[in-house]
């Protein structure tokens, strides 16, 4: 057994649906810009933006059901409804093709972010990360193995805030598909089993305060509840 300094940190789990076994989390890699309906709300021509990745901890992760904090440092504070990918296999430079051949499964998830922070900070040129990596920003569902529902194409993916719909779209209209997403990021980092991929969000993004309920969900995947306490 090997000595540290002091004890090391448990690694992040998710629930898998239908199963006793844990998915264990390695890192959590997200995309930007990936609806056409998003990147106008953002004021962007998307026949001139790419999707974006940036990354969160992997200890970022919240379970279903369980309460989120306020964050300090903003007073904007925006949920992101998001299609989850798990990856279950080593990938590297692979293709399109390729790409469900290294996927686990599926869930739903939740892009917190701290976007007075994030636009302030883009407005001055630098780097983001504290607008959308801290603890706690990646509210999450069990995972469903593909080899339970395969690869999901098209499906309503929607989010309310205290029952009223605040975003309505469908997985069918990401500009990136995840294929294309697994592959770009396989060109960029080694992907591991344990990485999760949050690919990116529909129009309706705003803000929300203490004591609202997010209730989101993607036909054929789940549901995802999450409080702001």
């Amino acid at each position: 057994m090997t000595n540290t300094v002091f004890p090391a940190q448990p690694t992040p789990l998710v629930d898998i649906a239908g199963r006793d076994e844990k998915f264990p989390v390695n890192r959590i890699y997200c995309v930007g810009l990936n609806y056409v309906d998003h990147v106008l709300e953002f004021g962007e021509d998307p026949s001139k933006v790419d999707p974006v990745y940036f990354m969160k901890p992997g200890d970022a992760v919240v379970a279903d059901g369980v309460d989120v904090p306020y964050p300090q440092h903003t007073n904007n504070f925006h949920y992101e409804i998001e299609l989850v990918v798990a990856i279950g296999k080593e990938a590297y430079n692979i293709s399109e093709d390729q790409a469900e051949d290294h996927i686990f499964g599926y869930a739903v998830g939740n892009d917190l972010t701290r976007r007075d922070m994030q636009l302030d900070l883009k407005a001055k040129g630098m780097p983001w990360d504290p607008s959308k990596g801290f603890d706690m920003s990646a509210p999450i569902s069990a995972i469903h193995p593909a080899a339970d529902i395969g690869h999901p194409k098209e499906g309503r993916i929607w989010l309310s805030v205290n029952g009223d719909v605040k975003q309505d779209g469908n997985i069918n209209q990401l500009i990136a598909s995840v294929k294309k997403v697994v592959s770009q990021l396989s060109e960029l980092y080694v992907l591991k089993p344990g990485d999760l991929i949050y690919s990116g969000t529909p129009s309706g993004i705003g803000p929300v305060v203490k004591g609202d309920v997010m209730e989101a969900g993607i036909d054929g995947i789940d549901t995802l509840t999450t409080k702001i306490v």
